[in-house]
């Protein structure tokens, strides 16, 4: 399973795939571009609590995602600090989390076939210049759903090191989730391979 769909009955559930889509991309440019402050980065992570609680999520749902990369955050707040003052390197990494966040919330509401027919629909016009808007489509809808997937690789190997008492280290949690990464990339090509995509 390549998408963390979850059914449900919620606005964003029943909202179509290309809005959907659209709506939370101008989020996600919003927060990436725009010059934040710890005011505005306040109101973006109060659209984002909204955007889960809408979606029938909860915070439970929230605190979820959070807690698949948690490392992540970490690690870049602790790198963004030796560099930048804190208010700069507070933004900086809650920007990051709040894009994974976003692209999560898609994956959570919106099934990849939809997902894929929307985002080739609005490519169409595209293939006049000789644009393969069935690939790209794929491609996008591939990236926007495996990042959830990669970072559920991450909370599972947190896991196992817990269950074992071993403490989680460059080593002991980049090998096994490059490990983890390269055999999913691998077992999708086959998959996509089989489905008559070779190239």
């Amino acid at each position: 399973m390549i998408s963390l769909y979850r059914p449900g009955t919620s606005p964003l559930h029943r909202m179509p795939a290309g809005r959907k889509l659209l709506l939370i991309g101008v989020l996600v440019l919003a927060i990436s571009i725009y010059p934040h402050t710890l005011w505005t980065l306040g109101i973006a992570v109060a659209v984002v609590v909204a955007g889960y609680l809408i979606a029938g999520q909860g915070i439970s749902g929230l605190w979820r995602q959070v807690r698949m990369v948690w490392m992540l955050i970490v690690f870049t707040g602790v790198f963004q600090l030796i560099f930048v003052p804190w208010p700069a390197a507070t933004i900086t990494t809650t920007r990051i989390l709040l894009v994974i966040l976003c692209a999560a919330l898609i994956s959570l509401t919106t099934q990849t076939s939809a997902m894929l027919d929307a985002i080739e629909r609005g490519l169409t016009p595209l293939s006049r210049i000789g644009v393969r808007a069935d690939r790209i489509a794929l491609l996008l809808a591939l990236t926007i759903t495996v990042i959830p997937v990669i970072l559920g690789f991450a909370r599972d190997i947190i896991t196992a090191h817990r269950a074992r008492g071993v403490r989680p280290g460059p080593r002991t949690f980049v090998v096994p989730l490059l490990v983890h990464t390269m055999r999913f990339a691998d077992e999708l090509g086959e998959a996509l391979v089989a489905r008559g995509l070779r190239s």
